[in-house]
């Protein structure tokens, strides 16, 4: 296969892939309206379309139509950048995900923009770098609510990024691997069974790798960074129009990142719930779009259970939430993973 060629597929796979991406931002949102509106006994967006499906639409134009203020006292340059380094990196780390069986075209993987060794190493350091564009931003906007609320994101983050690191050496001990393919690929024997959260001993790993990635993204009961009845806005209080619509989509971007490495991680990723009891389908069509269809049938429910859990729990108070995860989190991912090797060194 020629350079030229490789370059255009993964130029389509890219723009595939980010189009699919941006399309699952918007009807989050949708779905997080539509749910929490029914767990508070009300309707949420029905007028806008039918079944107000054609709501995000409008509110994008409505965003990208707003004019675009910045305030006298911002450090503009910083000020600019903040925006640019979140929604980048919330997009940037889908890049390494696989979502669908591992097929290939002449050599080049289908459903994986980049097939890396490492790629759970890369998801973890391109997540981490987005709290930069939190911190630049309370500091370049010159406004104290701006300034605590990423003071509150920085703590926030990374606190809880360790214990959302040492939730997945388990499973990275289990798979022997650093990639998500050969993640998946030790699940997929027994279908659930195999899964981590189940058959694999990783149940407790879950739970912690589910606690810290409410806080990663900023997400109620952990959404401290943002409090509207303490700090107005948080770290984007001062940003109106397409800026503030890129960190709106750099948090509902992340939500879908974390769902689809939860997937990966705990739930068997693109392989089958029912492992060797149903078939293995003999249609090329049926071998690519049924791995699909289970993987997005799982994300849906990990994205599910994070608007559950919004719509359910209140918030905490900021020294519960740091005491939360550095008391209890930490102390237990190290005991899971001392577990773990014992386990698999003494089966």
């Amino acid at each position: 296969m020629t350079i030229w060629l490789f370059l255009l597929l993964s130029i389509v796979k890219v723009a595939v892939v980010l189009v699919i991406l941006l399309i699952c931002v918007a009807y989050t949102v949708l779905l997080e309206r539509k749910l929490v509106g029914r767990i508070q006994n009300r309707w949420g967006p029905s007028r806008v379309g039918p079944f107000g499906l054609l709501q995000p639409m409008v509110d994008g134009a409505k965003l990208f139509l707003k004019e675009d203020m910045t305030p006298t006292g911002v450090y503009k340059p910083l000020y600019l950048l903040a925006p640019l380094i979140a929604l980048g990196c919330a997009l940037l780390s889908i890049a390494v995900i696989p979502f669908g069986a591992p097929l290939e075209y002449r050599g080049v993987r289908l459903f994986e923009i980049a097939d890396l060794k490492i790629g759970l190493l890369v998801i973890l350091g391109v997540t981490s770098i987005s709290v930069y564009g939190i911190a630049l931003a309370g500091w370049s906007s010159n406004n104290k609510y701006s300034l605590l609320g990423a003071l509150r994101a920085s703590a926030q983050m990374i606190s809880y990024e360790l214990a959302l690191g040492l939730s997945v050496v388990g499973v990275v001990l289990r798979a022997g691997s650093l990639s998500l393919s050969d993640i998946v690929k030790s699940q997929s024997a027994h279908g659930m069974l195999s899964w981590n959260l189940f058959g694999g001993g990783q149940a407790i790993a879950f739970f912690i790798y589910l606690t810290a990635a409410y806080a990663e993204t900023n997400r109620a009961p952990f959404d401290l960074p943002e409090a509207e009845t303490e700090l107005t806005g948080g770290y984007h209080t001062e940003y109106s129009s397409m800026k503030f619509a890129m960190f709106f989509m750099a948090e509902y971007a992340n939500m879908i990142t974390v769902g689809c490495v939860a997937t990966l991680l705990f739930l068997g990723g693109w392989s089958s719930p029912f492992g060797d009891l149903l078939p293995a389908p003999q249609h090329f069509l049926l071998q690519a779009l049924l791995p699909i269809l289970w993987f997005v049938l799982k994300v849906f429910s990990f994205l599910f259970l994070y608007i559950w859990v919004r719509g359910t729990l209140p918030r905490f108070r900021y020294d519960q939430l740091m005491g939360y995860g550095w008391k209890y989190l930490v102390p237990v991912a190290m005991l899971n993973i001392v577990g773990t090797s014992l386990w698999l060194a003494f089966p």
